[in-house]
């Protein structure tokens, strides 16, 4: 399905089990495909599985917040628009 989508702009991988799939690294973690971030920017940005139980995760990781969201909100604004025009 995805080879027939043509105009792709952004791919959130969300979790273990999709950056497994898609990025092809069976032995990377969550935390080193996340803050790898920039190497597949702007197309591709691992994220952990939004779930609660990644709270933790995520208080550890204060980075994720402050550091790859801002940029990542911008560039979803910025699909979304470009997709509009």
């Amino acid at each position: 399905m995805l080879a027939q989508l043509k105009h792709i702009e952004l791919t959130i991988v969300l979790g273990s089990y999709a950056q497994k799939y898609h990025l092809g690294k069976a032995n990377a973690s969550v935390t080193d495909l996340v803050k790898s971030w920039q190497s597949y920017w702007p197309n591709i940005v691992p994220l952990p599985h939004p779930s609660p139980r990644n709270n933790f995760w995520l208080h550890k990781n204060s980075w994720f917040e402050t550091e790859l969201l801002p940029i990542l909100r911008l560039r979803v604004a910025e699909s979304l628009k470009d997709s509009n025009t």
